[in-house]
Protein backbone atom coordinates (compact mmCIF):
# COMPACT_ATOMS: atom_id res chain seq x y z
CA UNK A 1 0.00 0.00 0.00
CA UNK A 2 1.31 3.05 -1.17
CA UNK A 3 1.28 6.54 0.76
CA UNK A 4 2.42 10.09 -1.09
CA UNK A 5 2.52 13.07 0.47
CA UNK A 6 3.81 16.16 -0.69
CA UNK A 7 5.32 19.29 1.26
CA UNK A 8 5.94 22.54 0.23
CA UNK A 9 7.54 25.74 1.81
CA UNK A 10 8.64 28.80 1.18
CA UNK A 11 12.28 29.69 1.55
CA UNK A 12 13.65 28.14 5.01
CA UNK A 13 10.40 26.87 5.98
CA UNK A 14 11.12 23.87 7.70
CA UNK A 15 9.97 21.93 5.61
CA UNK A 16 13.94 19.33 4.99
CA UNK A 17 13.76 19.49 8.91
CA UNK A 18 10.15 18.47 8.83
CA UNK A 19 10.29 15.58 6.12
CA UNK A 20 13.57 14.10 7.87
CA UNK A 21 11.59 13.70 11.28
CA UNK A 22 8.97 12.61 9.95
CA UNK A 23 10.64 9.54 7.72
CA UNK A 24 12.40 8.62 11.43
CA UNK A 25 9.03 7.99 12.91
CA UNK A 26 6.54 6.22 10.20
CA UNK A 27 7.01 2.88 8.48
CA UNK A 28 9.06 2.06 5.29
CA UNK A 29 8.95 6.46 4.51
CA UNK A 30 11.62 7.41 2.10
CA UNK A 31 12.20 10.97 0.85
CA UNK A 32 12.74 12.80 -2.78
CA UNK A 33 13.86 15.95 -2.15
CA UNK A 34 13.03 19.32 -5.26
CA UNK A 35 16.69 20.55 -4.27
CA UNK A 36 18.52 17.47 -6.35
CA UNK A 37 17.01 18.12 -9.32
CA UNK A 38 18.35 21.67 -10.16
CA UNK A 39 19.82 22.79 -13.52
CA UNK A 40 23.44 23.47 -13.15
CA UNK A 41 24.07 27.29 -12.56
CA UNK A 42 25.12 27.63 -16.48
CA UNK A 43 21.67 26.43 -17.30
CA UNK A 44 19.46 28.87 -15.50
CA UNK A 45 18.36 31.93 -17.02
CA UNK A 46 19.11 35.11 -15.56
CA UNK A 47 17.12 38.12 -15.55
CA UNK A 48 17.52 41.94 -16.92
CA UNK A 49 18.78 42.72 -13.37
CA UNK A 50 21.13 39.97 -13.03
CA UNK A 51 19.20 37.95 -11.10
CA UNK A 52 19.34 33.88 -11.57
CA UNK A 53 15.99 32.67 -11.57
CA UNK A 54 16.20 29.59 -9.51
CA UNK A 55 12.80 30.00 -7.98
CA UNK A 56 10.97 29.11 -11.10
CA UNK A 57 9.87 25.35 -12.31
CA UNK A 58 12.45 25.94 -16.05
CA UNK A 59 15.50 25.91 -13.18
CA UNK A 60 14.43 22.24 -12.22
CA UNK A 61 14.53 19.06 -13.93
CA UNK A 62 11.00 18.78 -13.70
CA UNK A 63 10.48 15.55 -15.98
CA UNK A 64 12.98 13.91 -13.96
CA UNK A 65 11.94 14.49 -10.83
CA UNK A 66 8.58 12.94 -11.62
CA UNK A 67 10.42 9.96 -13.34
CA UNK A 68 12.34 9.48 -10.00
CA UNK A 69 8.23 9.41 -7.70
CA UNK A 70 7.28 6.89 -10.58
CA UNK A 71 9.65 4.47 -10.12
CA UNK A 72 9.77 4.90 -6.47
CA UNK A 73 5.72 4.41 -6.63
CA UNK A 74 6.76 0.64 -8.80
CA UNK A 75 8.83 -0.48 -6.74
CA UNK A 76 9.00 1.27 -3.20
CA UNK A 77 10.63 -2.10 -1.44
CA UNK A 78 14.07 -1.57 -3.62
CA UNK A 79 14.20 1.73 -3.24
CA UNK A 80 16.58 1.48 -0.48
CA UNK A 81 14.19 2.57 1.89
CA UNK A 82 14.90 1.53 5.77
CA UNK A 83 12.01 -1.09 6.08
CA UNK A 84 12.60 -2.24 9.79
CA UNK A 85 9.91 -0.35 11.75
CA UNK A 86 10.09 2.53 13.93
CA UNK A 87 9.13 1.43 17.27
CA UNK A 88 6.12 2.99 17.57
CA UNK A 89 4.53 1.53 14.41
CA UNK A 90 1.80 0.17 14.63
CA UNK A 91 0.80 -3.39 13.10
CA UNK A 92 -1.74 -2.95 10.91
CA UNK A 93 0.43 -0.40 8.88
CA UNK A 94 3.40 -2.55 8.47
CA UNK A 95 2.64 -3.36 4.99
CA UNK A 96 2.96 0.36 3.87
CA UNK A 97 5.04 2.76 2.12
CA UNK A 98 5.02 6.21 2.42
CA UNK A 99 7.21 8.72 0.14
CA UNK A 100 7.76 11.94 1.10
CA UNK A 101 8.08 14.68 -1.39
CA UNK A 102 9.84 18.27 -0.43
CA UNK A 103 10.28 21.23 -2.07
CA UNK A 104 9.35 24.56 -2.70
CA UNK A 105 7.24 24.14 -6.32
CA UNK A 106 5.63 21.26 -6.27
CA UNK A 107 1.69 22.34 -6.99
CA UNK A 108 1.55 23.79 -9.64
CA UNK A 109 3.36 21.24 -12.06
CA UNK A 110 0.44 19.37 -12.81
CA UNK A 111 2.59 15.97 -13.66
CA UNK A 112 2.91 16.07 -10.22
CA UNK A 113 -0.88 16.71 -9.34
CA UNK A 114 -2.58 12.98 -9.85
CA UNK A 115 0.20 11.64 -7.33
CA UNK A 116 -0.72 12.66 -4.29
CA UNK A 117 -2.47 11.74 -0.83
CA UNK A 118 -1.84 14.81 1.31
CA UNK A 119 -0.64 18.23 0.48
CA UNK A 120 1.07 20.36 3.24
CA UNK A 121 2.21 24.22 2.71
CA UNK A 122 4.55 25.60 5.70
CA UNK A 123 4.37 29.67 5.53
CA UNK A 124 6.25 32.24 7.12
CA UNK A 125 5.95 35.99 7.02
CA UNK A 126 8.39 37.68 5.50
CA UNK A 127 10.44 39.41 8.07
CA UNK A 128 11.31 35.46 9.35
CA UNK A 129 12.07 34.41 6.23
CA UNK A 130 14.47 36.92 4.99
CA UNK A 131 16.10 36.70 8.35
CA UNK A 132 16.17 32.47 8.45
CA UNK A 133 18.09 33.11 4.62
CA UNK A 134 20.31 34.91 5.86
CA UNK A 135 21.52 32.56 8.18
CA UNK A 136 22.02 30.00 5.43
CA UNK A 137 24.97 29.81 2.62
CA UNK A 138 23.74 29.28 -1.10
CA UNK A 139 25.94 28.21 -3.69
CA UNK A 140 26.04 30.10 -6.14
CA UNK A 141 25.39 32.80 -3.25
CA UNK A 142 22.27 35.43 -3.03
CA UNK A 143 23.32 38.79 -4.91
CA UNK A 144 22.91 41.66 -3.11
CA UNK A 145 18.81 42.39 -3.43
CA UNK A 146 18.12 39.11 -4.38
CA UNK A 147 15.66 37.73 -2.08
CA UNK A 148 13.12 40.81 -2.27
CA UNK A 149 13.98 40.98 -6.43
CA UNK A 150 13.08 37.35 -7.13
CA UNK A 151 12.99 35.13 -4.47
CA UNK A 152 9.89 36.56 -1.84
CA UNK A 153 8.11 37.96 -5.06
CA UNK A 154 8.00 34.69 -6.72
CA UNK A 155 6.98 33.07 -3.40
CA UNK A 156 4.04 35.39 -3.47
CA UNK A 157 2.96 34.92 -7.30
CA UNK A 158 3.46 31.11 -6.29
CA UNK A 159 0.95 30.51 -3.02
CA UNK A 160 -1.38 33.17 -4.52
CA UNK A 161 -1.99 31.03 -7.82
CA UNK A 162 -2.84 28.43 -4.73
CA UNK A 163 -4.70 30.26 -3.21
CA UNK A 164 -7.25 31.04 -6.19
CA UNK A 165 -7.17 27.13 -7.58
CA UNK A 166 -10.50 26.38 -5.66
CA UNK A 167 -9.78 22.48 -6.57
CA UNK A 168 -6.35 22.49 -4.86
CA UNK A 169 -6.65 20.86 -1.44
CA UNK A 170 -3.63 22.32 0.24
CA UNK A 171 -3.36 21.81 3.94
CA UNK A 172 -1.29 25.23 5.37
CA UNK A 173 0.82 24.98 8.37
CA UNK A 174 2.24 27.94 10.05
CA UNK A 175 5.97 27.97 10.08
CA UNK A 176 6.82 29.90 13.27
CA UNK A 177 5.23 27.06 14.96
CA UNK A 178 7.92 25.04 16.52
CA UNK A 179 9.37 21.91 14.98
CA UNK A 180 7.58 20.09 17.91
CA UNK A 181 4.23 21.15 17.38
CA UNK A 182 4.54 20.94 13.36
CA UNK A 183 5.51 17.52 13.86
CA UNK A 184 2.95 16.10 15.68
CA UNK A 185 0.36 17.86 14.09
CA UNK A 186 1.55 16.41 10.31
CA UNK A 187 2.32 13.11 12.14
CA UNK A 188 -1.07 12.48 13.29
CA UNK A 189 -2.80 13.52 10.29
CA UNK A 190 -0.67 11.06 8.55
CA UNK A 191 -1.99 8.06 10.62
CA UNK A 192 -5.21 9.51 10.37
CA UNK A 193 -5.28 9.41 7.02
CA UNK A 194 -3.08 5.92 6.67
CA UNK A 195 -5.94 4.48 8.87
CA UNK A 196 -8.77 5.56 6.75
CA UNK A 197 -6.82 3.73 3.32
CA UNK A 198 -6.93 0.63 5.09
CA UNK A 199 -10.12 0.47 6.47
Amino acid sequence: ELFTMFSNSVTNGGKTTLAEKLKNMLPNCDIISQDDFFKPESEVETDERGFKLYDVLDALYMDEMVTSIRNWMKNPASSGVVTEEPQNTRDNLKNVYILIVEGFLLYNYEPLNELWNRRYFLTLPYEECKRRRSTRVYQPADTPGYFDGHVWPMYLKYKNELEENASMQVDYLDGTKSQEELLSCVYSDIIQELKKLRE
